[in-house]
């Protein structure tokens, strides 16, 4: 089973890329679809009713949804395995710009849409550093100029990365990723983990604290003057 996990921010095109995509493949290949958002989506009835392949979602609800992502995708993973699936598409919730969603086999996807500003690629860390194919769009909507800058900043933030510039709501100039698909190795679902570390989260805040300020809370901690060594855990 081939394998792709596609991030980006909220209305990058995320979803618009993956009916591209099961628009292409779905003659091919038996197609399997996880949606991981907080409190509703409606990707999964919307792909399963237009072109009939297999959908699941989750609500992360209280959860951090890339917390969420990592702790469903073992199951998710088995899901569409035992499905008989041959391409898995997992979109991710596309909040947390600091969480990789990727994994150390598949493709690892992030969307930008070219209308988010030139600094973006930037501001969103291992989500762009780490994936393997960028894909710029709503390329019609900004001059040739603000395209090249944004396309030297994603460059600046990871040189590798693969770069497609497309209209996702018409599918424009998409013909080398759907070649990148096809090539894409098959995954070994018993040795898949994370491709970036996530950040470190034990503290009271994870467990409803609602007190403002570092002194209130217990566990990793983080001051205003930046993170002393002494003051990152607070705590037994």
């Amino acid at each position: 089973m081939k394998l792709l996990v596609i991030a980006g921010p909220p209305s990058a095109g995320k979803t618009s890329l993956t009916k591209q995509i099961v628009r292409r493949f779905k003659d091919e290949m038996t197609i399997a679809f996880l949606k991981i958002d907080v409190v509703k989506a409606y990707e999964d009835i919307e792909l399963g009713r237009e072109f009939k392949i297999l959908t699941k979602k989750i609500y992360s609800g209280d959860l951090c949804p890339d917390h969420a992502g990592v702790m469903v995708l073992g199951d998710a993973v088995e899901w569409a395995e035992s499905k008989h699936a041959d391409l898995f598409i997992v979109e991710s919730a596309g909040l947390c710009l600091r969480c990789s969603p990727y994994l150390n086999q598949g493709l690892g996807i992030i969307v930008l849409s070219s209308i988010s500003g030139i600094h973006a690629p930037e501001k969103m860390g291992a989500m762009v550093s780490l994936a393997d194919i960028a894909v710029v769009t709503k390329i019609d909507l900004v001059s040739q100029a603000e395209r090249e800058v944004l396309i030297q900043k994603i460059k600046d933030v990871h040189p590798n990365l693969i770069l497609i510039e497309t209209n996702a709501l018409q599918g424009t100039s998409m013909h080398r990723l759907y070649e990148l698909i096809k090539q894409s190795e098959d995954i070994d679902s018993d040795k898949l983990y994370l491709k970036g570390n996530p950040p470190i989260g034990t503290c009271t805040i994870c467990v409803g604290k609602k007190e403002i300020g570092w002194k209130h809370h217990f566990g990793v901690i983080k001051k205003l003057d930046g993170q002393i060594a002494e003051y990152l855990y607070r705590g037994e």
